[in-house]
């Protein structure tokens, strides 16, 4: 399993453009494999810990990016996920964008829906993802691909 980081220039997303120039300190995954989506919730888990989110935030991080990971393989046939540290005054956090070539997302508000699935889960990936993150943005073009940026933020 190769964990190179991957060249970011290939996505063509302005949202994983515009945090992956403001990152100071970042980590790029590749997201291709089972193996890529072990890594990026050990890579996740570890910047939780060095956070010191609590286990429960801890988890809600990881389950969140275990699903946005899972969606860029499955949907998107494969990308990448930069993972940066965050400080905002009082706060430190932790985004992650995850980004794929893909078919895009047509109807972002239906995919966000609970209940509604494109490919015969149980429907709570993007809209349970939301819920579990303190910040989400993403941003979808037909035929150009999905970039989901999350943020957890310690307070």
């Amino acid at each position: 399993m190769s964990l190179a980081s991957p060249d970011i220039s290939r996505y063509p997303s302005p949202l994983l453009t515009k945090y992956a120039s403001q990152a100071r300190l970042h980590q790029v995954l590749p997201l291709e494999t089972d193996e890529h989506v072990v890594a990026v919730r050990k890579a996740v888990r570890e910047h939780a810990l060095e956070l010191k989110l609590s286990l429960v935030e801890q988890t809600k991080l990881v389950t969140a990016a275990s699903e946005l990971a899972r969606n860029t393989i499955k949907y998107g046939g494969g990308g990448v996920v930069v993972l940066e540290r965050l400080i905002d005054g009082l706060r430190n956090g932790l985004r992650l964008v995850f980004a794929d070539t893909g078919p895009g997302i047509a109807d972002i508000e239906l995919a966000l829906r609970d209940g509604y699935t494109s490919g015969g889960g149980l429907g709570l990936g993007l809209g349970g993802t939301k819920r579990l993150v303190d910040d989400f943005l993403i941003d979808s073009r037909p035929s150009e691909g999905t970039a989901v940026a999350i943020i957890k933020w310690k307070i």
